[in-house]
């Protein structure tokens, strides 16, 4: 592991940086949400790969648990800021709702196009972190979205590398790859999200549980968090790389490209 949860210091945090942050509370749960969930969804990628032990083999040995202490950062961050919070109790409403989802009926129909999709994935995630370090007032909560963001752009490698490999393979034109990032890219902003942010808002206030318009409002203002720090560049870089353009065309694209990626990420 590059880095290890139990070398991070928790006692250092200061909870009055960040307890009345509710903006900051809602992305912290929904992240580690989703983080502690990763091992479903290791699960579908390595049956899906079954048949490439280097694939395989990458994603159960070092994939996986990394996103798992991802998600065990966050949480022990949280439940030392706010311990009145049933991390567990909601995370255990979120998963029954969110595994329903997780299925390989939701892959791209080869490996190489669902090798793209996932960099779509780690390009989100590694905006976000970026993002939450950005803006983080607590040096402990700065220091553990740095470390999952380093992680985040080291797993967009791995998969970009193994895209590479499969799609001389199977060579996919540039269009074909282009709607499957655009297919991804669009899913980040609508579900996820959306679903760990419910569960989070009705363990967080039951008695205005599956309020749309007190839920909107709080994915609203996460959102705005998010668009305020996120570097939109380097995510527009990330999402074009498995085009391999040349790069005066990959130029011009960055600039229309970027107010979509904003929309998606914010």
């Amino acid at each position: 592991m590059p880095w290890r949860l139990e070398d991070i210091d928790l006692s250092r945090i200061d909870p009055s940086l960040v307890e009345s942050d509710e903006a900051l509370f809602f992305l912290l749960c929904s992240a580690s949400f989703i983080e502690s969930g990763s091992d479903l969804y290791t699960r579908n990628l390595i049956e899906y790969y079954q048949d490439d032990p280097d694939v395989a083999g990458w994603l159960g040995s070092r994939w996986e648990p990394e996103e798992l202490q991802h998600g065990r950062a966050l949480r022990a961050y949280i439940e030392h800021v706010w311990p009145d919070f049933d991390w567990q109790s909601a995370f255990d409403s979120f998963f029954s709702e969110y595994s329903q989802r997780c299925t390989l009926e939701e892959f791209e129909p080869t490996k190489a196009l669902e090798l793209a999709a996932r960099c779509v994935v780690e390009m989100g995630t590694a905006s976000l972190y970026r993002s939450l370090a950005a803006y983080a007032p607590e040096p402990v909560l700065r220091e553990i979205t740095t470390h999952i963001r380093t992680d985040e752009v080291r797993h967009y490698k791995y998969f970009y590398l193994y895209f590479n490999r499969y799609n001389a393979q199977e060579g996919n034109g540039r269009m074909k790859v282009l709607r499957a990032l655009v297919r991804r890219l669009l899913e980040i902003r609508n579900d996820d999200a959306e679903c760990s942010i419910r569960h989070v808002f009705n363990h967080r206030h039951p008695g205005q549980a599956n309020d749309k318009a007190a839920i909107d409002r709080i994915h609203a203002a996460c959102r705005r968090l998010v668009q305020r720090n996120v570097s939109p560049d380097m995510s527009v870089k990330m999402f074009l790389k498995p085009l391999n353009l040349p790069p005066r065309i990959q130029h011009g694209l960055e600039a229309p490209l970027t107010r979509m990626v904003h929309y998606a990420l914010r």
